[in-house]
């Protein structure tokens, strides 16, 4: 249920309720202001349940009807609650019937029914049924739903739901209807209406029982050239779902809907998957490689569910994390094996699983490492909450999917798949917990996982502290592993975690050496798992002749921050010799990260930047390795983010790192400009564009090494970029020339945005890269325009619309997450901004308010004359009249610390 601002739901009071719903008829007169709903609910007493009434909940409904067994309810029967209302019975069977009266032109919440361009949409996870009829919209409540949609025929010619057509016809006044059965029982949050005028692309594919089913993804007749790539990723990913998990699509027909105005990313909704048009739009025009890999790994995730989400549901909200951990890992999984089966030699597909296992980690680092350090800190499976939606969190999708990760390492492939098997079978149909799954993962395979548990129970980023002694007269070495998870919120002291630690050791000659421990006879693999669960462990390897150089955390095999002392020399030494292509890039990564922050510290200090010369060196020998692949180089020499940075700063001071930052490029491109301009010429790519990873890998490097020459600023950059620019053949190479234009003081900056948004004014998807880019960016001189000016006249653009959740996140994310060297402005104008918008986006859509009002939650990290700027900021938020519970549990929260 939603709660009032500062109650929260505990997981340890979840009850189920006295009745469930065993079946749902609903009926929609579809209008834009006055939308009629009938709903007709079987409601069966839950035999585990305490007695008491039938409760529904229901939000921003007009009520017009209510029958009990056909029968208007007795005085006093029925009552209204502040979420909705109680009804009394006595019997074990209850039939209701429910009449109500909804207005989806005015819904801005895009949450429950809304409309869109014209068109009916639905969004009803975690909380939205509530908002189209009375009901007990919790997960565990399972119910078949059968639909029939009526609408007007010329404004909504398609009208579809969950599961199987059953029936479409012809009304009086030029309105039709269909009618939708569901075979399967599921949560309300999982229905899913669309009434629009859309086209599909359709495919039609036999599955591995040999069932022939019908795909179709559907879009406006405009878009239909750009849903090939969305097609076959949802082939590519039934495949792989049937090889890898032996799991096969339940329906006859599997729908994708793209809608323009979309609080999330996509909804995995039972065989009606909704999306917002950014991931289901692409072609070479106007998508870039990284887009087509969105829209790839999005229809994945999203199909994936079917199995991991669907047939099996969670709980309770508290178990979000059981379906979206899950599938995270599994669309992890399938990009990197996609990303391998093209590559054209196994050393090729060795480095693309690389670059997808460095991209989540990116993602990690940058979005939930924050997190956990932060007043919002939770574990994946929470015990509280107060506003769900506020959950969608980097901690239970990316932590929950690396988790899930560790166990993969833990049990094997083959131990994996055992207990995916043995959970399927156990609890196919049901709504379960965190503790069933990881159950199923240690009968399958004889495991004792009772203190990896604590993964679930437990938040912040643990910190794992390596330290190593060699022993020449023994020729042994001895790995000390030490573990500390930080207080967080709530949770002052920490058990000690089961952390997986895949360790190599590397000889002087740069190759890895076999490995035995103390006490076994024969000599091992050069790779070793090791198993740290205790405050501090050790190991002793034997027979080595020389001193080796550590590899710890292989694969980032734990989502840790690990705490290695290593010199600049020996850090240069893994960039060249690391065998693990993960930890190659993490010593290039750990390298700049030490450079960068004593470059701002200098900064800071009013001391001269001087950027050390093995740092170039070791930079300069990355560039120029043509044995490596394009792909990881362009991984390996792009910086660190700064917000990670910002993380690692004690306190963290974002004018100073910009500083350090913008120097460092600058001094790079400068001194390497000729190796820059040699990669840049030879990484062109010949031919129509495909969607491929050598041919994205060299893109992408050939698109860094045109940042660090524009970085250098000299006239041959530029005329590259605007020859780029002009003569581009696809969206990557034309919007990577913009980037770097814009990220420069280069002159031309301005003629390329006027151009670029000439070709594409119409466009709404690409004018979001184009708002993006303004937003981010940096102020290469003092004669630059001011970010904010920039982007308040961005907000005055037709294009532009608070209404829009793509456009707020395109230039409101943008400057606020995207732009802390902006933003964090020494007058405070940048926080007095964000309270403005903070508060005007919650009247109309508080989801969307909360993801921004997030971008200041870490503000105690910053210097103390931040702080005071922010925390005005936070408390006039806080003190807004009318606020709502996400947003106020966010600034609440954050004030609180």
């Amino acid at each position: 249920m939603r709660t009032q601002q500062g109650t929260p739901i505990l997981r340890s009071a979840y009850q189920p309720l006295a009745y469930g719903v065993e079946s749902v008829e609903l009926d929609f007169v579809l209008d834009p202001t006055a939308t009629q709903v009938t709903s007709r609910l079987r409601c069966v007493r839950h035999p585990d349940a305490a007695a008491g009434p039938i409760v529904l909940y229901g939000e921003a409904l007009e009520r017009v009807s209510l029958t009990v067994d056909g029968m208007a309810p007795a005085p006093g029967q029925l009552r209204d609650t502040a979420s909705g209302l109680e009804i009394d019975v006595v019997g074990d069977v209850v039939n209701l019937e429910i009449v109500t009266r909804i207005d989806p032109a005015a819904n801005t919440t895009l949450s429950g029914l809304y409309q869109s361009r014209g068109g009916f949409f639905t969004q009803c996870e975690a909380e939205g049924f509530r908002r189209i009829t009375y009901f007990p919209d919790r997960p565990d409540v399972m119910a078949r739903f059968t639909v029939r949609l009526e609408a007007d025929k010329a404004t909504c010619p398609v009208l579809l739901s969950n599961g199987n057509l059953l029936e479409t016809g012809e009304l009086p006044g030029g309105r039709h209807f269909a009618r939708w059965e569901d075979p399967f029982p599921k949560p309300s949050y999982l229905f899913a209406l669309v009434a629009a005028d859309l086209q599909a692309l359709e495919r039609r594919v036999t599955t591995m029982s040999g069932r022939e089913v019908l795909l179709q993804v559907w879009v406006e007749a405009r878009d239909l050239d750009r849903v090939e790539h969305a097609m076959n990723s949802l082939v590519h990913s039934m495949r792989w779902d049937e090889e890898v998990f032996g799991l096969e699509l339940d329906l006859d027909r599997f729908m994708i809907v793209a809608v323009s105005d979309f609080n999330m990313g996509a909804m995995e909704n039972k065989g009606l998957n909704i999306f917002n048009t950014k991931y289901v739009l692409a072609n070479p025009e106007t998508g870039t490689d990284l887009d087509f890999e969105n829209v790839e790994s999005v229809v994945a995730h999203e199909y994936f569910h079917n199995w991991t989400g669907n047939r099996v549901t969670c709980r309770d909200w508290f178990q979000l994390t059981l379906k979206e951990g899950l599938t995270v890992f599994r669309d992890q999984q399938f990009t990197a094996d996609m990303m391998a089966r093209a590559a054209e030699s196994p050393a090729a597909a060795a480095s693309a699983r690389a670059v997808t296992r460095i991209a989540n980690v990116r993602v990690l680092r940058n979005g939930q490492f924050p997190e956990d350090a932060g007043p919002m800190a939770h574990p994946i499976r929470p015990d509280s909450y107060q506003e769900i939606n506020n959950f969608y969190t980097a901690t239970v999708y990316q932590k929950g999917a690396e988790v899930i990760r560790m166990i993969h390492t833990l049990l094997g492939r083959e131990g994996f798949r055992n207990g995916m098997d043995l959970y399927f079978s156990y609890h196919d149909g049901q709504a379960v917990t965190c503790d069933d799954f990881v159950q199923c993962m240690a009968e399958a395979n004889g495991a004792d996982l009772d203190q990896f548990m604590r993964w679930y129970a437990q938040a912040g980023t643990p910190r794992v502290k390596a330290s190593g002694e060699y022993d020449a007269a023994t020729g042994s070495y001895t790995l000390t592993l030490s573990q500390h998870t930080p207080a967080t919120p709530g949770q002052p002291d920490k058990l000690p975690l089961h952390i997986p630690v895949m360790l190599g050791l590397i000889g002087p000659d740069g190759r890895d050496l076999p490995l035995r421990l103390e006490g076994e006879t024969r000599v091992g693999e050069t790779g070793r798992l090791l198993h740290l669960r205790s405050d501090s462990q050790r190991w002793r390897f034997i027979g080595l002749g020389a001193e080796p150089v550590p590899s710890v955390l292989r694969g980032f095999s734990a989502p840790v921050i690990l705490e290695l002392d290593e010199s600049d020399e020996r850090l240069a030494f893994r960039m060249a010799h690391d065998s693990d292509p993960f930890n190659r890039w993490d010593a290039a990564q750990r390298y700049m990260e030490r450079v960068i922050l004593d470059l701002a510290a200098a900064s800071a200090d009013g001391r001269t930047m001087d950027v050390p010369q093995a740092f170039g060196h070791a930079f300069r020998a990355l560039l120029i390795d043509e044995s490596l692949d394009p792909a990881f180089v362009a991984e390996a020499l792009s910086l660190p983010s700064e917000p990670y940075l910002l993380e690692r700063m004690a306190p963290a001071d974002p004018e100073p790192l910009r500083a350090a930052l913008i120097h460092l490029m600058r001094e790079l491109g400068q001194a390497m400009q000729a190796d820059f301009l040699s990669r840049y010429l030879d990484l062109e790519v010949d031919g129509d564009y495909r969607y491929h990873p050598s041919d994205a890998g060299r893109r992408a490097l050939r698109n860094l090494c045109l940042r660090y020459l524009m970085a250098w600023g000299g006239a041959t950059a530029v005329e590259l970029a605007v020859r780029q620019f002009e003569f581009a053949g696809n969206m990557t190479d034309r919007y990577g020339a913009l980037a770097a234009l814009v990220q420069s003081d280069s002159p031309r900056r301005a003629e390329a945005l006027a151009a670029f948004h000439d070709r594409y004014r119409d466009d709404a998807l690409v004018l979001d890269k184009w708002f993006a880019l303004q937003a981010g960016a940096w102020r290469w001189s003092d004669a630059a325009p001011q970010t904010l000016d920039q982007v308040r006249t961005l907000m005055d653009h037709p294009a532009f619309s608070l209404g829009n959740p793509n456009k707020v996140y395109a230039l409101l994310g943008g400057y606020f997450r995207a732009n802390p060297g902006e933003f964090h402005r020494a007058d405070g104008l940048g926080y007095a901004f964000w309270a403005d918008q903070v508060v005007i986006l919650d009247r109309a859509n508080p989801q969307v308010a909360s993801r921004m009002a997030r971008a200041l939650e870490g503000w105690r990290k910053f210097t103390p004359a931040i702080q005071d700027g922010i925390r005005a900021a936070l408390e006039r938020v806080a003190g807004s009249a009318g606020l709502s519970p996400d947003v106020s549990e966010v600034v609440g929260k954050a004030l609180k610390g």
